[in-house]
């Protein structure tokens, strides 16, 4: 009998003892490590051949375990239960578990190098404390640039002269759906939905984004700052429907959680990287989309996009075949190379760095707002903090050390029950798509915490516009001489370069680059924004750039699409842009031509 497990090993193995010392720093005290040659004499009943073929754990009530079975249990008694209950009660994971460990065993060198090619020269247990404390300081940062993008806009949008009031459209959703609006719309606004408390929410959020920067109040900061974006993206209606709105709740919810230390988290974060990235490629296939089927999207991508970058007018002028490689390796990115994130560590920050350089590609070309830079964020917690601390100061890694959360049995039971939600939805989510239906059993959970928006469908770029209709709205005093309205961030004049906002995101023009592909009765947002700009409202003319009715507003009003495409390298710098009328989009009008505002205007 032993009075603890006690695992013996071939000392003479050098793979044998890298292993050996590994498990040691996992399970510290909890077991004892004694290479065969020197303890066999204790272990009479233990044949010296079979000793030097497999390890063999001796329990305290005598139960000896060898190969894979041992290996799986010294595993337990770190603390990861996991692959033992795989190995107890999966079909067929033991007998497949030995028949590799019997293969690796009689192939140590082979051994030797895949632990050096997937975990690197030195076997370390995972540490992510620094890992942890960066993402967080990172996201406050991102929390506090989403709530001021907000706070600039959000007047002109769903405030009391805003495009879509807020009021009007909870008390149309609270008339249709009676009691039950509270849960479908879960939002603060209930209370009050005056232009001060919505200015107040993007306030107080940004101020909750500082606080996490700064590492005061982490937890509760990023408590409040979840229901006050919740609330806003409800406010917000088509404004703030986009899926990186609800990345950044997701993010919030598990970053709650993710400051008490439990590595449970960093599961749950790896398994929210790994479904929204497989899903972006994986609905591209599935759409249907002939521009990904054929690895073309990149030929039209870079001058139809919403808002480009100085670098798209250079990127689309790349020779096809690049182009088409770099459709296909973001397909081969998203969806097949995603696994790795559940690989051991090297191949995870592998791949990390590939989604790290495509983003950046896309920050060089395009503007998305924060969405690229909390996907990089995501990517921070597949790194380690034996990756990270090679570029850290020593002082910063012995204040890391000193403020390491020590995951306790409530922070752990916590985790588990956020597991308990996230995974079988997060599965859910993944099935969706596949088979047009949900999970059974699990589709009752995932249309309970739908409203919530903590485990959300994603798939992003799904089709690839071809073409680039832009509408330029125009006023008139007279009928006759026409002046345009010129978004800030929108193409526009043919005379204007792309540039960076990031991270803001101007949401009107946004939603000016959806409308064009539409009709204005299917956007009834646009018609609003007519009747403001006739009006002159204050809040919806801050959206725009230069006023070119300052003195008043117009009289006349219209709308004229036009095809827009990259001007030739001929006409550049002098030309961005070249266009050609493509039609009307809406007819010359005056105030007294347009309907009164209805609630249906203030719906999705």
């Amino acid at each position: 009998m032993t009075e603890r497990p006690t695992l013996l090993f071939d000392g003479d193995c050098g793979i044998c003892r890298r292993w050996v010392a590994y498990w040691r720093m996992l399970t510290e005290e909890r077991a004892a490590y004694r290479p065969y040659q020197e303890a066999a004499a204790d272990f009479p009943t233990l044949a010296q051949q079979d000793l030097a073929k497999a390890i063999f754990l001796v329990e305290p009530d005598g139960e000896v375990f060898s190969g894979a079975a041992a290996t799986f249990r010294v595993l337990q008694i770190a603390g990861n239960t996991y692959w033992w209950a795989f190995y107890r009660s999966l079909p067929g994971f033991a007998p497949l578990s030995e028949l590799a460990y019997g293969f690796l065993s009689r192939h140590r060198g082979l051994l030797a190098a895949l632990t050096t090619m997937l975990w690197g020269p030195k076997l370390e247990p995972e540490r992510m404390d620094l890992a942890r404390f960066l993402f967080l300081r990172l996201f406050g940062a991102i929390l506090l640039s989403a709530f001021v993008s907000l706070a600039v806009q959000i007047l002109g949008l769903v405030g009391d002269q805003g495009l879509l009031p807020v009021a009007p459209y909870l008390a149309a959703a609270h008339q249709g759906w009676g009691a039950s609006a509270y849960w479908r719309l879960p939002t603060l606004f209930w209370v009050n939905a005056s232009d001060t408390a919505l200015l107040g929410a993007t306030i107080l959020g940004a101020i909750c984004g500082a606080l996490v920067l700064v590492n005061c109040l982490v937890r509760p900061a990023l408590s409040l700052a979840f229901v006050l974006y919740l609330s806003l993206v409800y406010a917000g209606q088509v404004f703030t429907n986009y899926q990186w709105d609800q990345l950044l709740l997701e993010t919030d919810f598990l970053a709650i959680f993710l400051t008490a230390g439990s590595p449970i988290l960093i599961f749950l974060f790896r398994f929210l990287a790994f479904r929204f990235l497989f899903l972006a490629g994986a609905t591209k296939l599935l759409s249907g989309d002939p521009t990904w089927q054929n690895l073309t999207a990149l030929d039209t991508h870079f001058w139809t996009q919403p808002l480009p970058a100085p670098l798209a007018w250079p990127a689309s002028l790349l020779p096809e075949p690049i182009l088409h490689a770099g459709s296909g390796g973001a397909l081969i990115l998203e969806v097949i190379l995603a696994f790795m994130i559940f690989l051991p560590r090297r191949p995870r920050m592998l791949f990390a760095w590939g989604v790290l350089i495509f983003q950046l590609m896309i920050i060089a070309t395009g503007n998305f707002n924060f969405f690229n830079l909390l996907t990089m964020l995501l990517c921070l917690l597949l790194f380690d903090d034996q990756a990270l601390r090679k570029l850290t100061p020593a002082r910063f890694l012995a204040f890391i050390e000193h403020h390491r959360p020590r995951a306790g049995r409530v922070a752990t039971v916590l985790a588990v029950l956020v597991a308990l939600i996230t995974v079988p939805v997060g599965l859910d989510r993944l099935w969706q798509p596949f088979a047009h239906k949900h999970l059974p059993i699990v589709g009752a959970l995932t249309d309970a915490i739908t409203p919530f928006q903590i485990v959300n469908p994603y798939g992003l770029f799904i089709t690839t516009t071809t073409t680039r209709p832009e509408i330029v709205i125009e006023g008139s005093d007279d009928g006759h001489e026409w002046r345009d309205y010129v978004l800030r961030d929108y193409p526009g004049p043919l005379t204007r370069a792309p540039s960076w906002n990031i991270p803001h995101q101007p949401r009107l023009d946004w939603q000016m680059w959806f409308a064009s592909y539409g009709s204005a009765a299917e956007n009834p947002w646009f018609i609003s924004l007519m009747r403001a700009l006739l009006e002159g409202r204050a809040p919806v003319l801050a959206l725009i750039g230069p006023n070119p009715f300052p003195a008043h507003p117009p009289h006349y009003l219209r709308a004229t699409l036009y095809d827009y495409r990259f001007a030739p390298p001929a006409l550049w710098p002098h030309h961005w842009w070249t266009r050609r009328e493509a039609g009307l989009y809406f007819p010359q009008v005056t105030l007294a031509d347009l309907p009164p505002p209805s609630p249906s205007e203030s719906g999705k």
